[in-house]
């Protein structure tokens, strides 16, 4: 197996740990410097999408310093955490490629109903949320990256499944049925790695 171009960060998600990637990182047989799966605890949802970006900076700058180029892929609320760091505190200027793996860009139904007061983070992945709306309405830094988005047609965490899209960039839809096979399935596992070896990490551009 080849040597990632630049170390790369994986973002979990919402009652998700970094043990949920390990199929993945498995797969990529990457020495264990150049992967890095922080934990981000949630507090069941209770913890807002910007606070856990700021513990994600500090866990990136700690462990692999302030100015070392990465790849980054985020899962689920995991690329929503991701955008706002890549986006809102200068991530983008040390990133290469962004992965976007069954996020809610756009927002997911099944989040409708969940009080904000009790549930701040989970509230943020609402349809038409604040942050949800902030982070669409400018997509400078975005556009300086590469990205790419998977999803799942039959989703029902970031439902419907379209809406775990990214503004820029193509999309893949991946042949699974559930939101976590997304990220666990061979198919899907397969589908990710061939793209993280791809030879468009040395361009500036996905084809």
């Amino acid at each position: 197996m080849p040597i990632l171009d630049r170390p790369l960060v994986l973002v979990h998600g919402l009652w998700n740990t970094p043990q949920l990637f390990k199929r993945l990182e498995d797969r990529l047989n990457q020495p264990q410097s150049f992967v890095l799966a922080p934990h981000l605890p949630h507090d069941c949802g209770r913890i807002n999408i910007r606070k856990l970006a700021v513990e994600l900076d500090s866990q990136i700058t700690r462990t692999l310093g302030p100015d070392v180029l990465i790849d980054l892929l985020g899962f689920s609320m995991g690329g929503l955490i991701s955008r706002v760091w890549l986006q809102e505190m200068g991530g983008y200027q040390r990133t290469r490629r962004f992965f976007s793996v069954g996020s809610p860009h756009y927002g997911t139904l099944t989040a409708q109903l969940v009080p904000a007061n009790i549930f701040a983070g989970i509230a943020e992945m609402k349809v038409g949320s604040k942050l949800i709306k902030s982070l669409n309405n400018d997509l400078t830094n975005l556009q300086k990256l590469n990205c790419r988005s998977y999803f799942c047609k039959f989703d029902l965490m970031v439902f419907p499944g379209f809406r775990a899209v990214l503004p820029i960039g193509p999309s893949i839809s991946l042949p699974v049925f559930t939101h976590k096979a997304l990220i666990k399935k061979s198919v899907a596992i397969e589908k990710i790695t061939s793209d993280l070896f791809d030879s468009c990490s040395k361009s500036t551009m996905f084809d």
